[in-house]
């Protein structure tokens, strides 16, 4: 189970928002690149980037700050002598050339959201032009669809969309619960689990982590298909300590192995 520290960009800075309200952003830092030092400091494995104000204009806005991080990267890999960890950024992406000047400047994965919702062709057309690099991310209300920064609903299907990109070649799927997003009341780990499923590519959680025990709770379900998760307020404010729960993260996958299904299917049974 991989722990993905979250940095979300608003106007050059990093911030997190309650529910995807832009009018209730908490600073967390000016220096994202320092930001991004800091997470692999804590053994962050990837990192997630979330460029919102291009979420909500449709195109970067944010790109000096991506850039600042993916140095932030390469030189501490080259400082440890270590490999670069992968970076996926998602938040405003609707053309192929963005796509294309965001991998060649050190992106390892490009994540899809609106675009992939309103315009599919395009989703189709990144899939086959940067194959194993096209993450869709669906970010969901009540099983609906949001789109444009979380600010329009849709009236697809989480599960029909993921089926329907899932043939496109989408290297995995960011499922997001809105409104569990930034209130660290715990992970909707039944949505998430039914999602992944109904698809055979990888299922990234998001929203609503807050201690050990949704770690916990994500790990005894790992064996249907979910890849890891994304973590933010959580990690920022200190209610889950990144490396001490990325250690019981690997101890518990190792302890659980094959039987992690199992437990998800006792855990549902229980529930219902």
């Amino acid at each position: 189970m991989l722990l993905i520290p979250a940095i979300d960009l608003k106007d050059g800075h990093c911030v997190r928002l309650k529910q995807g309200d832009m009018d209730q952003a908490t600073v967390f830092s000016d220096d994202p690149g320092q930001m991004a030092r800091h997470w692999l400091e804590q053994g962050a494995r990837r990192l997630h980037l979330v460029d919102l104000n291009g979420a909500f204009a449709g195109k970067p806005k944010n790109e000096a700050a991506v850039k600042a991080i993916i140095k932030a990267v390469r030189e501490y890999a080259v400082e440890h002598d270590i490999e670069e960890i992968p970076v996926q950024l998602g938040g405003g992406i609707r053309d192929l050339d963005t796509i294309e000047r965001y991998l060649d400047s050190g992106l390892s994965y490009i994540i899809i959201g609106t675009a992939a919702v309103k315009n599919p062709g395009f989703l189709h057309d990144a899939c086959s032009a940067f194959p194993g690099q096209i993450i869709v991310g669906l970010d969901a209300k009540d099983g609906k669809v949001a789109t444009d920064g979380w600010s329009k609903l849709s009236g697809h299907e989480v599960i029909d969309l993921a089926q329907k990109f899932e043939g496109y070649g989408c290297q995995s799927i960011i499922y997001t619960d809105i409104g569990r997003d930034g209130m660290m009341g715990g992970v909707n780990i039944e949505a998430t689990v039914k999602l992944a499923q109904s698809v055979t590519i990888p299922v990234i959680a998001s929203g609503g982590v807050h201690d050990i025990k949704d770690v916990e709770a994500l790990c005894a379900v790992q064996g249907e298909g979910i890849e890891g998760v994304i973590c933010g307020r959580s990690i920022y404010e200190g209610s889950l300590d990144l490396l001490t729960a990325q250690d019981r993260a690997d101890a518990l996958t190792e302890e659980l192995g094959p039987q992690s299904v199992d437990a998800a299917d006792n855990t549902d049974t229980e529930q219902s």
